[in-house]
């Protein structure tokens, strides 16, 4: 998903060690189909934008990086002195409610449909995650510079240069997801239905025969 351009707070303070850190939040959109067909529709009526794609999907993962980079100024020279990245996070998902009672088998194909939503978007989260240190840690590792707008100058370009990464990364995972969509959906949905057969046989127990 397409990065929300990081903003760079630049101090000539010295501050105590940062680490990446994180803020997620997560909002809804309702659904109230009760059949696939209708659910499929609404999917791409309801769902939300993404930019990158120009597209509406079942689920989105916003993301912002903002970075708070200290510096320390020396005769002649400027260095990173430390790096915090935050990310904030906001996961949106689906929500349903359907209108009237469902076709058949319709919940056992929504559980599996929106289990596979929340692991894709966590999955985003997580490939953002390691972007926010590796963003952190490419900062503090950049040396020095002879003053520190040359150093702020260095520090953009490798923000820029890391978050452009994680935007490839992030539609590789798209990618490869949406081709193994329908094979993953389906090994999902029969793992599931034979897990309700297995509960099924549990409590009815074994089959009796009289003769």
């Amino acid at each position: 998903m397409k990065h929300l351009l990081a903003a760079l707070f630049l101090t000539l303070s010295a501050s105590p060690a940062f680490a990446a850190d994180m803020v997620r939040s997560y909002s809804y959109y309702t659904l109230d189909a009760t059949t696939l067909d209708e659910l499929s529709k609404q999917f791409e009526s309801r769902g939300p934008k993404v930019e990158s794609s120009g597209h509406k999907h079942p689920g989105a993962t916003r993301m912002q990086f903002t970075t708070h980079t200290t510096y320390s100024r020396e005769p002649g020279r400027c260095r990173v002195l430390k790096a915090r990245t935050v990310l904030k996070v906001e996961v949106i998902l689906p929500r349903w409610r359907p209108r009237r009672k469902p076709e058949a088998d319709m919940r056992i194909i929504w559980d599996t449909l929106a289990s596979d939503i929340r692991r894709h978007e966590g999955q985003h989260t997580d490939i953002a995650k390691n972007y926010a240190r590796k963003l952190e840690q490419s900062i503090q590792e950049l040396g020095s510079a002879d003053n520190c707008a040359e150093m702020a100058v260095k520090v953009k370009k490798t923000t820029a240069s890391v978050l452009d990464e994680h935007d490839r990364a992030q539609q590789q995972f798209d990618r490869v997801e949406n081709i193994n969509f329908e094979d993953r959906f389906q090994r999902l949905l029969d793992y599931r239905l034979q897990r309700m057969e297995g509960r099924q046989s549990r409590e009815f127990g074994s089959p009796r025969y009289h003769h």
